[in-house]
């Protein structure tokens, strides 16, 4: 059950709306299914509509002519309250009892308060109904509305529980400001998909990810075709910013702004100079696997950013409160990869972004942030540019989006554990179209991958399928060199041991790495594990490269460690010696 609230000043042109037609004459059978007192006129059961509106019209608004001045110029308090996809159809009954409710709970009318303000409940679909009430109460004073959304948020909780329906999360006053009604009919008459607060939140994201300085996110903001308007105090310095999409204009004219702590509470200037403060990572020196000629900007940003997400999903599983930086960086990176990515992904990658920018938003807060790595990664896949979607950008991009799954998913269980079921939600939807956005770009070089598995002589087959088998039985995974199974895996297997690598201990230190419980498919997610740590080409139709330095080198588990706690070093772990294994994780 959702509410939605708003004031307004016009008590007539509200109630000719909800006895109205609607904007698409969605509105059938309007009537009263509830009022302060149960005696009010109902211009839905009336035979003269137009004569008893205005007498509704007069009776709300009886107080507010008495109060004069003293009356609030928006003496109109709007809540509409919405039943959820799939649940039961109420009755009459059951949405009066709904109304009288939320009056009383928000201080509107107070059970037993002879003096609450008028109110009236208009259902015109069998979802909803619209509570409008005056904003003066019998004694000409006005009533106490503190945090009238959360105070009907939290009745919708208790309601649905008693009324047996849907019970949607519970937020915490973190999540951005939804766009109004207004704006969604404005952006339907204009035949945009979305309304401009949306819009332009998306944008300002967009221009924040792996920003240098706020120099740089401005020049971002215009450079996206925004109207920008900074606020300078008399030193010079900027005090805030507002922003408006070109051709958005109000009834003046004028263009319409909105400041970016109005699009959502981490977008003020002064919360994105906190996130500006924290830097990027120094760049690290691209070894020689990472700097072949063949290889585009955009496949080797993808490649050292995959490193990177994969520490952040270690420290999410860690269950520590200081991990909550890694979910802001996360969302650069998100933010970074789909206003780059190619277009078979584009928007599936764009819509995972959106939803996980609900995740980043809670009241924790790491006293030790430390984002640098992954604004370092978004920073450089923005300045690399957009991936062409095949050869060696389109596998990174595969690559890459595997390892966001997982993020994502680690995410979600970092805000379970803490009680924070919207931005779970959000995380795990960020997931789900993650995975439709992996499934576009892994289609093309997996099934090659899969073609050279068969490939192979059967003795190199049958000896890469004992690695696997020995290697994966504790994840309780058949490696029983099924086709749609592991052909890809044995392949590369393969591939990284002409390259001069030893499968077994390769293949040890992916499943090292982290979990693997929460991958959809095992043998997807090893692949490019393996394909990075190796460093092979992410598209199997590249050659692939003998490194240079002798891969079968013993490292001490400190180094290891440190490989892959540190969060602001973009380097990728060596193979190390099977005689000097990682500690699982």
């Amino acid at each position: 059950m959702v509410p939605d609230i708003g004031r307004g000043s016009r008590t007539h042109g509200l109630l000719v709306y909800l006895y109205g037609p609607g904007k698409r004459e969605e509105h059938t059978d309007a009537h009263l299914v509830g009022s302060w007192d149960g005696f009010a006129p109902d211009p839905g059961r009336d035979t003269d509509p137009q004569v008893t509106l205005a007498r509704l019209t007069a009776a709300l608004d009886l107080r507010v002519k008495q109060a004069g001045d003293r009356a609030p110029a928006r003496h109109v308090w709007h809540c509409s309250v919405r039943t959820a996809p799939g649940d039961r159809r109420l009755s009459d009954e059951e949405w009066n009892a709904v109304a009288q409710r939320i009056v009383h709970a928000t201080g509107i009318a107070p059970g037993g308060d002879p003096d609450g303000c008028r109110w009236i409940a208009v259902r015109h679909a069998e979802d909803h109904i619209h509570i409008v009430a005056t904003l003066v109460r019998g004694d000409l004073r006005n009533p106490r509305l503190n945090y009238d959304f959360n105070k009907a948020q939290a009745e919708c909780r208790r309601i649905e529980k008693e009324m047996g329906l849907r019970r949607l999360n519970a937020g915490d006053g973190t999540a951005a400001k939804n766009p109004t009604s207004a704006e969604k009919f404005k952006a339907e008459r204009a035949g945009r998909p979305e309304s401009s607060r949306e819009t332009l939140r998306e944008a300002v994201r967009q221009a924040v990810a792996g920003a240098n300085d706020e120099k740089e996110f401005f020049a971002r903001l215009r450079e996206a075709g925004l109207r920008v308007k900074v606020r300078h105090a008399p030193s010079g310095d900027a005090l805030g910013y507002n922003v408006a999409l070109p051709g958005d204009r109000n009834r003046h004219g004028e263009p319409v702004w909105y400041p970016g702590s109005k699009l959502a509470p981490d977008l003020s200037l002064p919360k994105i100079r906190l996130r500006l403060a924290d830097g990027t990572a120094e760049r690290p020196t691209p070894s020689a696997a990472d700097d072949r000629a063949d290889w585009s900007p955009p496949a080797r940003e993808r490649r050292s950013a995959t490193g990177i997400a994969e520490r952040a999903a270690v420290l999410l599983d860690s269950d520590d409160d200081e991990a909550a930086a890694q979910l802001v960086g996360v969302g650069e990176l998100l933010d970074a990869v789909a206003q780059t990515s190619p277009v078979t992904t584009r928007a599936e990658l764009a819509a995972a972004a959106r939803a996980f920018e609900r995740a980043t938003r809670s009241h924790v807060r790491a006293e030790r942030a430390d984002t640098r790595a992954l604004r370092s990664a978004a920073r450089g896949i923005v300045q690399a540019g957009g991936a062409l979607g095949r050869g060696e950008d389109g596998g990174t991009t595969a690559m890459l989006v595997s390892t966001l799954v997982l993020v994502t998913l680690a995410a979600a269980r970092w805000h379970s554990a803490r009680g924070h079921a919207q931005q779970a939600h959000a995380s795990r939807q960020a997931a789900e179209h993650l995975r439709t956005a992996y499934r576009q770009a892994a289609a093309t070089p997996m099934r090659v991958l899969h073609d050279q598995g068969r490939a192979l002589p059967e003795a190199q087959r049958r000896t890469h399928e004992a690695t696997l088998r020995a290697a994966l039985s504790e994840q309780g995974v058949r490696a029983d060199g099924t086709p749609t199974k592991t052909d890809a895996l044995v392949a590369t297997l393969a591939q990284a041991e002409q390259a001069g690598h030893d499968p077994e201990a390769l293949l040890q230190q992916a499943i090292d790495l982290r979990e693997l419980d929460t991958a959809a498919d095992v043998n997807d997610v090893l692949v490019w594990r393996l394909r990075r740590l190796a460093q092979l080409p992410a598209h199997p139709g590249e050659a692939p490269r003998r490194p240079q330095a002798v891969t079968r080198q013993t490292k001490t588990s400190a180094n290891r460690t440190s490989e892959r706690n540190a969060l602001t070093v973009a380097t990728r772990p060596a193979v190390s010696n099977p005689r000097s294994r990682p500690p699982r994780r």
